[in-house]
């Protein structure tokens, strides 16, 4: 009935974002022996008691406030534990509170799960949180990814709105780079109902209804600032779809196809010890990354992101969280 019934731990499960993906790992078949985990004692006994209530056949479903019993034994960690975004931030407004977060989850890993198979960050920023645990964790690069399809995901939905047709007939969209204001938008590849959108923005349309520069434009705009749009319309930032697309992640490395960007560790092709979305495959061998294909505009977008990466990687080395560049193989040897 599951995919798996080894022990994935689910940090932050006290939170919208953890109690989603808790009840989600066991309703879509992913996992039947889920670790909840959260300081924040009652809220985490109740989202437990409320995955209780589901009735779950077969499910082992445990809690508890003490990261070393959550992170014991387990082969998958999830994590969404960190501060959330509010109202008038950016996602880059955490990343000194959330980097310390998650350079203590790095060292828990490399502690009390040192041969965990696979670690999953959520929590913003994530392409610096996530190369924080990384870092800290000693796990080798694959092993440890982020969330990034989201961007790409709210990329699909805005052209399915504007041109009235279902989302599923808009292929390949796709956001690289970093998961914020600087995320790289690609508009190589992307088809609505089979037509190219270059061809579009040429005169052509679908369902009646084209596309300006102008328009494109604002659908860019749009999507970089997606997270934002969700906290203005319902006071809090997204949970939904963050738990749904870590789930689905999780199934891609236990043998399912996962389509979208993944945050992947690059000392490769000029980008060199940094995290951030790019095109990726997940296998049971972890993620694995590749260079995407896009116009002169988009590749040049893609640096644009990766330089702004690297200024808030140096920021948090600056502080202190990330240890100097010449120093991460002495604290994880699967560094390069």
């Amino acid at each position: 009935m599951y995919l798996t019934d080894e022990k994935v731990a689910v940090l932050g499960a006290a939170g919208a974002i953890g109690s989603n993906l808790s009840q989600t790992l066991l309703a879509s078949g992913t996992a039947s022996r889920v670790a909840m985990y959260d300081p924040f004692a009652p809220g985490l006994e109740g989202a437990a008691e409320e995955v209780y209530h589901c009735g779950f056949p077969n499910a082992d479903v445990t809690w508890t406030t003490e990261i070393a019993e959550a992170l014991e034994g387990a082969s998958y960690v999830i994590s969404s534990g960190g501060a959330p975004r509010k109202e008038g931030m950016t996602r880059e407004d955490l990343r000194r509170d959330n980097a310390e977060i998650a350079k203590q989850l790095g060292l828990d890993i490399k502690r009390y799960c040192p041969n965990c198979k696979f670690v999953i960050i959520i929590f913003n920023p994530a392409d610096i949180t996530g190369l924080t645990t990384l870092v800290h964790s000693g796990l080798a690069p694959g092993r440890v990814t982020t969330l990034a399809a989201l961007d790409s995901t709210r990329l699909q939905t805005r052209l399915a709105q504007h041109f009235g047709i279902l989302q599923s007939k808009v292929t390949g969209c796709r956001t690289y780079g970093g998961h914020g204001e600087q995320m790289a938008v690609f508009i190589g590849g992307i088809e609505i109902d089979g037509i190219p959108l270059t061809d579009i923005l040429c005169g052509q349309s679908v369902n009646g209804v084209g596309m300006s520069a102008d328009a494109w434009a604002d659908v860019q705009e749009h999507v970089r600032g997606g997270g934002a749009r969700i906290i203005d319309l319902r006071g809090r930032s997204s949970f939904q779809s963050p738990a749904q697309q870590s789930a689905f992640m999780l199934r891609g490395v236990l043998g399912e196809s996962y389509a979208w960007p993944c945050g992947a560790y690059l000392n490769a092709e000029g980008l060199d010890h940094i995290m951030m979305a790019m095109p990726a495959t997940l296998s049971e061998a972890g993620v694995r990354w590749s260079m995407p294909e896009g116009t002169e505009d988009d590749l040049a977008a893609l640096r644009e992101s990766y330089d702004h990466l690297v200024a808030l990687r140096d920021q948090t080395i600056a502080d202190g969280i990330l240890p100097p560049l010449s120093e991460w193989r002495d604290c994880n040897p699967n560094l390069g």
